[in-house]
């Protein structure tokens, strides 16, 4: 049930409680007694209860004063004074708190058991709970207090209005949680894929999949040492695969540039040699000559001196040729 202001008008009977307890006691006596009868009845007239010109009405005022009089307080004493126990947590039914408050006050005042005042009881046990949850939400720090009060689905006009927010910003956070509960429905999800696997290898496919450690932790009901664990074993199969990896992209780099220098047999160098002369005649720009080189395999080691100390290459090439 969503949460709201409990009364859009207070019910007659609770406006002449109240009536009678803002009035003093001593103003109920004697001659004090039709003078002040005659003042509350024109104030629960101008609230838009027809009450002294209508006898059943002027009765039941009577009546309550009666009532109050004989238990030598007014019955909102006893009323406010037991919903002003209540906390947070009696009010999580409101249905079971009204029917404790019943069993308190009732004995004194049964009239509250009837139908029609039960009804409206419970009522503003309801709004003592919506008054409760305000209060916690408003000693919440950031957006906690909103999230609190969505979750209890008290309605969004009275969030905006209770925490002072717009209503952008109620959206923003109602969009915050439905994409938290989107989350948790795909970490349920891959969870359901590994339920017959180990702690730890279910915390390595949750981190492999992007879970939130604490999301880790909380749906899949594993502590911080499994946690941990899980990250050293998958650090240290990460290392082993980058160390693999730059060792592939040496070897892949070392086939590229070719054998050093000296390990050119002296059969290849003169043709590595040639080529060298045939592409700096087509170009003179060394990131040309480098790319083209390159291109037709010659190795790097000849490719530096060809384009830094080009007049070594006759050396290179009369030692070559024996």
């Amino acid at each position: 049930m969503t949460t709201s202001d409990a009364f859009e008008k207070k019910p007659l009977w609770l406006l002449i409680e109240e009536n009678i307890l803002a009035t003093d006691l001593s103003d109920l006596a004697g001659g004090k007694l039709e003078s002040s009868i005659q003042r509350i009845a024109g104030e629960l007239d101008n609230a838009g209860f027809n009450v002294s010109r209508h006898g059943g009405n002027l009765l039941q005022l009577r009546w309550a004063i009666d009532k109050a009089k004989k238990a030598g307080r007014p019955m909102l004493k006893d009323f406010n004074t037991a919903i002003a126990a209540f906390t947070l947590e009696d009010v999580a039914d409101p249905y079971g708190a009204t029917s404790k408050l019943l069993d308190d006050v009732a004995g004194t005042w049964p009239e509250l058991r009837s139908p029609d005042r039960r009804a409206d009881v419970i009522k503003i046990v309801e709004k003592t709970r919506l008054d409760l949850l305000i209060a916690k939400a408003k000693s919440l720090s950031g957006d906690d207090g909103i999230r609190l009060l969505i979750k209890e689905q008290v309605a969004s006009p009275v969030i905006t209005s209770a925490l002072e927010i717009s209503d952008e910003k109620l959206k923003q956070v109602r969009e915050e949680i439905k994409k938290e509960l989107a989350e948790r429905e795909r970490v349920a999800t891959l969870l359901e894929a590994v339920a017959d696997k180990s702690d730890e290898e279910k915390v390595r496919h949750l981190f492999e999949k992007n879970v939130s450690v604490e999301l880790i932790m909380e749906m899949a009901k594993v502590d911080k040492g499994v946690i941990d664990a899980a990250k050293q074993a998958m650090e240290a199969e990460l290392k082993e695969k980058q160390r693999l990896a730059e060792e592939e992209a040496a070897r892949k780099k070392a086939a590229a540039e070719g054998p050093a220098l000296e390990d050119i047999p002296k059969d290849e160098l003169a043709g590595y040699i040639e080529s060298i002369r045939e592409i700096m005649e087509f170009s003179e720009e060394e990131k040309e000559i480098r790319i083209m080189c390159e291109q037709s395999s010659i190795p790097k080691s000849l490719v530096d001196i060809a384009v830094s100390e080009p007049a070594k290459l006759d050396e290179l090439e009369k030692n070559a040729q024996g």
